[in-house]
């Protein structure tokens, strides 16, 4: 009896569907079944994600969607120098493998990164290694004691500020035994107002100084202040360089600053205004810095340590990856486009910090290139930086380079634009990149992108409901950008650099939310405008 009346109950059911609904004598129509659809199912390219070992194999919510959405994974550390580099110069790729391994099993496209970067590298290690310079007996300042020049100025020396107003502070003669400290004269500085962070605004300067482009030097020379707690920086002119600021004492001491040159004439400069005190410098000194063995003697050495470097790490993963990202971040932001040196990169001497090209300048590109694709030629190669939507200079010193390395031999198949942005980058600037990365003929990927709402750097936000959409309309803008500009046979494929937001480097604890999920897995607006964009059939 119960079954008849189940199937009565459904019978009425059906002609109730049925049933007219509206005044045309049309019937009410069964809403179709949508499909759902995936990022990597909507994408005419390779659309990947960065992804740690945590990420990718021990968190199930992120695994789950990194398997479930996209087709290709970048390791997010795991394949860096310092990861696969042991201290002592070893190489251990078990983290590595089982990523990889892993990404096979799910057939999902392994775009490795990376083999030669200043960062996350083992610099003590690779240093250690490297022959010690020494400065050259020659010393390139003339006037070097102040000895010269008559009771308010110096030869070869010009006074650039003193204060504000002008005059405030004064530059004249020391002398005595008190305030020289060799020969009959020093330079005296009496600043008596603490300008806190503008040092410029007390400046002496030394002429111009003629200085080989990339070449090192070693800038000394000795100071004492009337009280303690003084401080003094030395910068240059007039491609600006920065000392740190130096505490200065009341006995003389040495204070030496090492600087690859980036102009043939070159100034340096002593600022003094952060605080008030007087101020006696004697005894400055410029010299090239000279290797043991011959100045080629380190250029052969980081040769030979890259091309072992390289051989290692993509021979080990021949045929396991897509690509890879050879050289990453080769160009610094002062001044934009510059290749790096030890001067214009930050940090430079530290433990996990090592400029390949202030050993091999210009060469660096071509070797590496060379090296990489002797040891997996069927790999795609890529130069890879950042800012390169923002900053023109970058962008257009980086595409000459490239066009400079293949004309010498070097297989580049093609540029990677990270696109760390926020929700303010300019569009027209994020149009104009792609449309010169495109003119090259090369291949072009969105190797890192996420796209931050903290425009304040707060300390913490609220992802609100409005940031979101702008969030969600500026990740609409890229993915249409990148498909509009360039052409479908140059598009490698777009890599959102991490899966939930409290993954991403950017989240710092609740400061920014960057990526296409939340941390519990749940879509972003972010996420439904990228599937908008990628359905969109450009």
């Amino acid at each position: 009896m119960k079954k008849r009346i189940l199937g009565f109950v459904l019978l009425l059911a059906v002609a109730s569907a049925c049933k007219k609904g509206d005044d045309n004598g049309g019937t009410t129509p069964v809403p179709p079944v949508v499909e759902a659809t995936t990022l990597k199912g909507a994408a005419t390219f390779p659309i990947a994600v960065a992804g740690s070992n945590n990420a990718f194999l021990t968190n199930a919510i992120s695994s789950t969607v990194l398997r479930g959405e996209f087709n290709g994974i970048t390791f997010e550390n795991e394949m860096k120098n310092s990861s696969l580099v042991t201290s002592s110069g070893g190489f251990n790729f078990a983290t590595a493998d089982a990523m990889v391994a892993a990404a096979q099993a799910a057939n999902i496209q392994v775009h490795a990164h990376v083999l030669a970067w200043h960062s996350q590298s083992q610099g003590t290690y690779y240093r250690s290694i490297l022959s010690a310079a020494t400065p050259s007996g020659t010393n390139l300042i003339p006037n070097p004691g102040f000895e010269t020049g008559d009771a308010v100025s110096f030869g070869n020396f010009t006074i650039l500020n003193t204060g504000n107003p002008a005059g405030t502070a004064s530059v004249t003669v020391g002398a005595g035994t008190a305030e020289v400290r060799s020969g009959t004269r020093s330079m005296k500085v009496v600043n008596p107002t603490a300008y806190n962070t503008e040092q410029w605004r007390v400046q002496v300067a030394t002429d111009p100084i003629p200085l080989t482009v990339g070449k090192q030097y070693q800038v000394s020379y000795w100071v004492k202040a009337a009280t303690a707690n003084g401080s003094i920086r030395l910068s240059t002119q007039p491609s600006a360089l920065y000392q740190a600021d130096q505490t200065i004492g009341t006995a003389w001491q040495q204070v030496v600053w090492l600087i690859t040159a980036n102009e043939a004439q070159t100034r340096i400069v002593f600022d003094m205004g952060r605080t008030n005190n007087t101020y006696y410098i004697d005894d400055v000194s410029v010299n090239e810095l000279i290797s043991a063995g011959g100045p080629t003697n380190n250029y052969t050495k980081v040769d030979s340590l890259l091309k072992n470097n390289i051989q290692q790490i993509a021979g080990h993963f021949k045929g396991k990856v897509r690509g890879w990202d050879v050289i990453n971040e080769m160009f610094s932001d002062g001044p934009a486009g510059a290749i790096r040196n030890n001067t214009n990169t930050a940090n430079a001497t530290a433990n996990d910090v090592f400029v390949w090209s202030a050993y091999l300048g210009r060469d660096f590109g071509v070797k590496a290139f060379k090296y990489a694709a002797e040891a997996d030629p069927s790999a795609k190669l890529f130069i890879n930086d950042y800012n390169l939507e923002s900053s023109t200079a970058k962008l257009d010193s980086l595409i000459s380079y490239v066009a400079e390395i293949r004309s010498k031999g070097a297989k580049v198949d093609g540029i990677g634009t990270q696109m760390h942005i926020s929700i303010s980058t300019n569009k027209d600037q994020i149009d104009t990149h792609f449309r010169k990365l495109a003119a090259t003929g090369l291949l072009v990927h969105v190797s890192e992108l996420d796209i931050g709402v903290n425009t304040t750097n707060a300390t913490s936000l609220t992802l609100t409901d409005a940031l979101e959409t702008t969030q969600a309309e500026m990740y609409s803008y890229v993915v249409t950008s990148y498909m509009r500009n360039v052409p479908k046979a140059q598009r490698y494929g777009i890599t959102i650099w991490g899966i939930l937001d409290d993954q991403s480097w950017r989240y710092r604890s609740g400061a920014d939310y960057p990526l296409l999920f939340n941390p519990a897995g749940t879509k972003k607006k972010a996420y439904n405008a990228v599937l908008s964009a990628l359905k969109s059939g450009l």
